[in-house]
């Protein structure tokens, strides 16, 4: 199977129409939805009908540069969960968001920071991006840390979508971090 990207510990790689399930998986954890849906699982006939085909069609859309894509632990190729860098279904090609979503068992190893690290990397050397941004909830700060620990900076504070408004902490709204290409250059010379 084709790699998107191989860090020292895990392996992205697109997934496939036959992958459904490790998405109803995770997205079935309440702890894992916490700050999506207020832990309320995705109902497994989205994944298959509307999550996992707009998945698929991404890779067709930015010709495999971006999308969605699977995580693997390298030593035991144990599903993780998944990691994202892509635009704005009609946004610009150089402006693209930095996910991730991962298994309970995944969390606090270091994984989000090494591959949104290398992700980071591979978006301002390889694909011509200019900006990086994601977003997350003011209550998530470790996902407000692992955007800190890779360079990204609050660009502005956000307003909870109305889709998100159960969630805990709603009423908080959330941020928007970002880094573009000349910071990310800049903080990389000052280390070297």
């Amino acid at each position: 199977m084709d790699t998107y990207l191989r860090t020292s510990r895990v392996t992205l790689r697109p997934f496939r129409a036959d992958d459904a399930d490790l998405l109803v998986e995770l997205d079935s954890d309440p702890a894992v939805m916490r700050f999506l849906s207020g832990g309320e699982p995705t109902a497994p006939e989205l994944i298959r009908e509307r999550d996992l085909p707009s998945i698929l069609a991404g890779y067709d859309r930015w010709a495999g540069a971006f999308g969605l894509f699977a995580a693997y632990a390298t030593e035991d190729d144990a599903f993780l969960g998944w990691f994202c860098l892509r635009p704005e279904r009609d946004g610009p090609l150089d402006e693209v968001e930095l996910g991730y979503r991962l298994r309970q068992a995944a969390w606090g190893r270091g994984y989000a920071t090494e591959v949104s690290a290398a992700l980071v990397e591979k978006a301002f050397t390889e694909l011509d991006v200019r900006v990086v941004w994601g977003a997350t909830m003011a209550l998530n700060t470790a996902s407000q840390h692992v955007m800190e620990k890779v360079g990204m900076t609050v660009a502005e504070a956000l307003e909870t979508p109305d889709d998100m408004l159960a969630v805990e902490g709603a009423d908080l709204g959330g941020y928007r971090y970002e880094i573009t290409r000349d910071r990310w250059e800049q903080t990389r010379a000052l280390r070297a």
